[in-house]
Formats: structure tokens, C-alpha cells, sequence
């Protein structure tokens, strides 16, 4: 089958275009067909050599596949082969067939292509996950979430409109992007490159109250002034450390004011967990994509050819939304 390879570990130069094995699907799997996938930023940590899969799970790239069922594995039900469906995986987005578990397959709807399908597992289920299952965010809170107009950023603001729409919703941004968030529905938007401490910001738009929910990719240079912006029991949820690992924390002051600081990672979860957040994203969020009150936000579809070009527009951090891979 086609797939992107890799040439060892690195910059793009590294990518290749190339046969490898295809997969059979084990217990409890199914072989997906897959007309496409897209690319998130763990996938160029992993390029680098700095996130290696799970084991068990492919080596090749990619953490989502869209396409249509080709085979079912050993012991799985309520399943077809020729349905279209849309899967987390642990690994093997990148290529023309993947397995993935039947637990985490969810139906593609009517209403939606495949292509968009290929948005949702990783960036919306990472968002409600951390959003809304572990960071509780209710509808008349006010969340922080970082990194304006990336995959995550634009699914969670999405998924706040639609779920709990009396939220407030406050964004840091790169200046190019921060008109495109205010229009996805952003009450404030910090221009993060004038403001690297936000807190004052924040503390001004919520008369000092701070906000309740945090979601961070970026780690130690956030960890002061994410608590200086979180309110009172309020939840800062850590999902990435692009700026480092290590910073200082007022323990006192977090044990005042009763604040979480909590760690996830989606990808290492054990299989049953996986299935069970897939099972209440299908049931909570799912419809509001079939009606399309919720359409993900497409920056460009690549051909799986020129993996090169998409990996590179996610490295220049060019794009609004998802970037795409059509592999089939």
C-alpha cells in the first residue's frame, strides 16, 4: 500500500512517499480504507523522533483516518464493511489502509464530507476531552483557550459555541490571526507577541474574577500567568510544553485558591479509555456536526504526494484551522 515513510528522524527532508505492509486488523479492529487524514502537530514531534507511537501501534504517521470500512477483525459487531467512518488512531493515518480499534470508530454523516471528517478525532475529541470531561467547563463560565487558529484552538472555540453558548470565550493569537478568531466567536483576543503576560487582560475582562477553565499547549512560560488568570477553583489543563518543561509555582497561592493544575495526553491512553470518551463525544457533540452548526475549519487539502508542503505550512504556523492529507 502507499505511505508516507520516514527516512530516519528530522526536518521535512525526511518524508517519503512509499510502499509499505498492510495492516490486518486484531481483535476487536477493523481495517479502515482510508481516503483521508490530516495533520497535527504531534505528528512533527514524532517526525523529529520526540513522540514515538504507542506500543503496538504503527509507526508510520498520523493519528485520525476518514474512509470506509474494508474489513472487519475477529469479534467485531454493529459494523459493515462499506460503512464510512472516522477513527482516532495510534498511528498509520498517513497511508491507504489503517487499523483501528470498533470502539473508537464513530459514523460519518450524511452531511459530511470526508475530508472534514478527518478533522474531528484528534483536534475536537482532544478539545472536549480536556474542555469539557476533565476541565468541567459549564455554560456561563469563562475559559482561556491558547494557541489562536490552530486545529485544537478553533475546535474548542467551536465546541464552546455550540455546547455552552453562554461562555466567554478569551484567546491568545498571533496579530495575523486575531480577526479570524474574534470572527469564529472569541469575546477577547490577546495579541500574544504584544502581551506575553495576559493576565492583566484577563483580570480586567472578568473584573478580577478570573476565568474557570484554562486549556495550554504551551507549558512553563504560561504556568505564571495562566494562574494569575485563573479564578477560584478555577482548572488550568496542560496538553502540550512547546516553550519547556520546568518553571516555578506559588504552591501557597494555588492552595488558596483551591486551583488544579491537571496533565493529559489522548494518544497513550489505554484502549478502553479512548473508547469511552469517544463513546460521549458521539453522544454529546457528534450531532452538532451531522446539522452542521459545528463544520470544521479546512485550511488546505494536500495530496498525500506532497506531505512535504503540508508538514511545512504546519511548521511556519500558516494556517487557520486543519490541514488536510487526501490519501485516497
Amino acid at each position: 500500500m502507499k505511505a508516507v515513510l520516514l527516512n530516519g528522524f528530522g526536518g521535512v527532508e525526511v518524508l517519503t512517499v512509499g510502499e509499505a505492509e498492510r495492516p490486518k486488523p486484531a481483535e476487536g479492529q477493523v481495517l479502515v480504507k482510508v481516503v483521508a487524514t490530516s495533520v497535527n502537530r504531534p505528528d512533527l514531534v514524532q517526525r523529529e523522533g520526540k513522540y514515538p507511537p504507542p506500543p503496538g501501534d504503527s509507526e508510520i504517521l498520523g493519528l485520525e483516518v476518514a474512509g470506509t470500512i474494508e474489513e472487519l477483525g475477529p469479534g467485531v459487531t454493529g459494523w459493515q464493511v462499506g460503512d464510512r467512518v472516522m477513527s482516532l488512531v495510534g498511528g498509520g493515518g498517513y497511508a491507504e489502509y489503517a487499523v483501528a480499534y470498533a470502539s473508537h470508530l464513530m459514523r460519518i454523516p450524511g452531511s459530511m464530507s470526508f475530508e472534514e471528517a478527518a478533522c474531528v478525532c484528534e483536534s475536537y475529541i482532544t478539545a472536549f476531552l480536556n474542555v469539557f470531561m476533565i476541565g468541567g467547563l459549564k455554560d456561563n463560565n469563562t475559559a482561556i483557550l491558547h494557541g489562536g487558529g490552530g486545529g485544537v484552538n478553533t475546535a474548542g472555540i467551536q465546541l464552546c459555541k455550540a455546547l455552552v453558548p453562554n461562555t466567554k470565550i478569551i484567546v491568545t493569537a498571533h496579530p495575523s490571526k486575531m480577526e479570524r478568531v474574534k470572527e469564529l466567536g472569541a469575546d477577547l483576543v490577546v495579541d500574544f507577541t504584544q502581551t506575553p503576560d495576559f493576565s492583566e487582560a484577563v483580570k480586567e475582562f472578568t473584573s478580577k474574577k478570573g476565568v474557570d477553565v484554562i486549556l495550554d499547549h504551551v507549558g512553563a512560560k504560561y504556568l505564571a500567568p495562566n494562574m494569575n488568570s485563573l479564578a477560584y477553583a478555577g482548572r488550568l489543563v496542560i496538553i502540550g510544553v512547546i516553550s519547556g518543561i520546568k518553571a516555578e509555582l506559588n504552591l501557597a497561592l494555588m492552595m488558596v485558591k483551591r486551583q488544579q493544575i491537571i496533565g493529559s495526553v489522548l494518544r497513550s491512553r489505554p484502549v478502553k479509555d479512548k473508547g469511552e470518551i469517544v463513546a460521549e463525544f458521539t453522544r454529546t457533540a457528534l450531532p452538532k456536526f451531522a446539522d452542521r452548526t459545528i463544520v470544521p475549519i479546512i485550511e488546505k487539502v494536500f495530496p498525500i504526494d506532497r506531505v512535504v508542503e503540508a508538514h511545512r505550512m504546519m511548521e511556519e504556523d500558516k494556517h487557520f484551522g486543519k490541514i488536510v492529507l487526501k490519501i485516497s
